[in-house]
């Protein structure tokens, strides 16, 4: 059985004669906050992908999240806000989005960050928060989603960056990638496949959106390329 891999359709897979970056226009620096609360795979996928920005931050709820070690390992500032330190979601939220605001993001990158935001945390940073879930959205919102993929008997999975709204795994869609579900695969093995996607994804979409290439506009996202304004997509299909 013959498999079809993963191919770009991104900008950058344009051939060189149709690219046309001399139009997009030159843009400022971004500063990035990423949070995790874990080992923060997605974190350091970012960190060694020599991203034109400026990493202001890695904040986790938890102390011992390895990716803090990762970041500082990267010379990156980390910082800590302990979810249990706060009786509710909303003071949390208040004391993260201070913690936050101290580094002065143009972007917050929600990277394996385990706790759902309150609809101010959100709205504070409408436009500039984005996140990346193991789906393709929005099939399979919430946990367990290469569990729920194996029984549902889909063919295709995959993930999606997406910009966040009040609502759990909802937002704008930025990219999407899709991978094959094989016959013998369990949630491990999908899950595996699916995470190397992750790791590409996201850093390309940091990189459209410090090079101003990402347009947010009544709901709906584009990505301009070369001028014109196209879909971002990566697909298993062999092109």
């Amino acid at each position: 059985m013959k498999i079809a891999m993963p191919v770009s359709l991104s900008p950058n897979s344009l051939p060189e004669g149709e690219r046309d970056t001399g139009s997009l226009r030159e843009v400022p620096i971004k500063r990035i906050v990423i949070l995790i609360s874990g080992r923060g795979s997605n974190m350091q996928a970012i960190l060694e992908a020599r991203l034109p920005v400026k990493i202001a931050a890695v904040i986790s709820n938890k102390a011992d999240a390895k990716g803090l070690e990762t970041a500082a390992r990267h010379g990156v500032t980390t910082a800590v806000v302990y979810h249990k330190q706060y009786s509710n979601r909303t003071d949390f939220d208040t004391a993260l989005a201070a913690k936050i605001d101290e580094f002065s993001p143009d972007l917050v990158v929600l990277a394996g960050f385990m706790r759902i935001l309150t609809p101010e945390f959100v709205n504070h940073y409408q436009g500039r928060l984005i996140n990346i879930h193991p789906a393709l959205l929005p099939a399979f919102p919430g946990l367990n989603t290469h569990e729920k993929a194996l029984q549902e008997g889909v063919r295709i999975h995959g993930c999606t960056v997406h910009f966040v709204t009040p609502s759990v795994d909802h937002g704008p869609i930025i990219v999407q990638a899709a991978v094959p579900v094989l016959p013998d695969d369990t949630p491990d093995t999908l899950a595996a496949r699916v995470l190397e996607q992750e790791h590409l994804i996201y850093p390309q979409t940091i990189r459209w959106f410090a090079e101003g290439r990402l347009t947010l506009e009544q709901g709906k996202v584009t990505v301009r390329t070369g001028g014109a304004c196209a879909a971002a997509l990566r697909s298993p299909w062999e092109a």
